[in-house]
């Protein structure tokens, strides 16, 4: 067989994992080779791409930060329009069975294709870990230990400082690097998109960290944190041209609000693109490893249309849409577009830590 790769949308810690793991499986068990289309969808709709072998080069790219195939944004209504000359491209060059690796909009795109009966396997891929079918996405733990390291450090110097600090961090639709950086790193406050927030709350328990004594306040805010309505108005950045939301830097704002609110300077630190570049995690290393490989077998078994998922051992595939406990096997859904948010008890934990801070208030008092 002649597998075609692909890497599409924003780059990814253990995207060359997935590569790796795709090329070593695909020559070891099937004897198979693998083209990799450059650049993503753009790599495909012009015809550039390069032969990948199972050698040295290949080997190395375990650790590895982003993608050596490329990647690129493509305009959705031009990618749609463009599935004939996609699918011209992939007859000219005998490719088999495509394995795109992406999120949203490359596994939407994936599944256009498949509902053309091109033969497709997909791989998602986000540092968000918000892709629906999956219960983890390999790049997610890479973006959360960068959050964290960075948060334990914000510590220290708020706390000589005795300062108020933000910390945006990515999630455009989901919170779970700010959820899980917040926990993970004991920052005192964490917004997320999935529940608006209200800026005199925030202004609260500021004021109440301070009036008990302690050192400084550190609230991580993810980059899709919303304010509930009437709390207070964000600048609106419209929509760019692959259909995405531009954001218009909440923690900035917020702070601004909290400043005016609370007569107290408030710091904000954005730790964007660092988040999702750079080497992997051995976690995300092994999870990676393990969708490429699962890729690479279902290829070969004729399991096209579907995803690729992380599933505990022993659990039957289940469709988009419902969560399982944290991954190790792999199993397959069928490509569809849908988004994860967080899990009911992880926002209960959430409200059980804030509970805690206002016991603790209390019994200081």
């Amino acid at each position: 067989m002649r597998i075609g790769v692909l890497t599409g949308g924003g780059d990814c810690p253990g995207l060359n994992a997935v590569i790796r793991a795709v090329v070593r499986t695909c020559d070891q068990r099937y004897g198979s080779s693998v083209v990799g289309f450059l650049d993503g969808w753009r790599g495909l709709l012009e015809d550039r791409r390069i032969q990948l072998a199972n050698d040295d080069r290949n080997d190395r790219l375990l650790a590895k930060g982003g993608t050596i195939l490329g990647t690129a944004r493509v305009n959705p209504e031009k990618l749609r329009n463009g599935l004939d000359q996609i699918k011209q491209t992939l007859e000219d060059n005998g490719i088999d069975v495509l394995i795109p690796i992406g999120g949203e909009g490359t596994l939407t795109a994936a599944h256009w294709l498949s509902e053309e009966n091109v033969p497709v396997v997909g791989v998602p891929k986000t540092i968000d870990n918000d892709i629906d079918c999956t219960d983890v996405t390999f790049g997610h733990d890479t973006a959360l230990t960068v959050a964290t390291e960075a948060i334990d450090r914000l510590h220290s110097t708020a706390e000589s400082h005795q300062r108020v600090m933000l910390v945006e961090v990515m999630g455009r639709h989901a919170g779970w690097i700010a959820l899980n950086a917040g926990i993970a790193s004991g920052a005192h406050m964490t917004l997320i998109p999935e529940q608006p927030f209200d800026v005199e709350e925030v202004c609260r328990l500021v004021k109440q960290r301070f009036v008990r004594g302690d050192s400084h306040f550190i609230c991580v805010v993810a980059e899709g944190a919303k304010p509930a309505e009437g709390s207070m108005r964000l600048r609106e950045g419209g929509i760019d041209e692959f259909g995405h939301e531009r954001f218009t830097g909440v923690a900035q704002q917020l702070a601004l609000e909290v400043e005016k609110r609370i007569n107290k300077e408030v710091r904000v630190t954005v730790l964007g693109h660092v988040q999702r570049g750079g080497t992997p995690t051995a976690y995300d290393r092994v999870l990676a490893t393990r969708f490429g490989v699962n890729a690479a077998d279902a290829a070969h078994a004729g399991e096209y249309g579907m995803n690729g998922v992380a599933a505990r051992p022993g659990d039957r595939p289940r469709a988009a849409g419902r969560r399982g406990a944290p991954a190790q096997a792999g199993a397959a859904v069928p490509l569809r577009r849908r988004r994860g948010i967080l899990r009911l008890r992880v926002l209960l934990c959430l409200r059980a830590l804030a509970a805690g801070a206002r016991a603790q208030t209390k019994i200081a008092s």
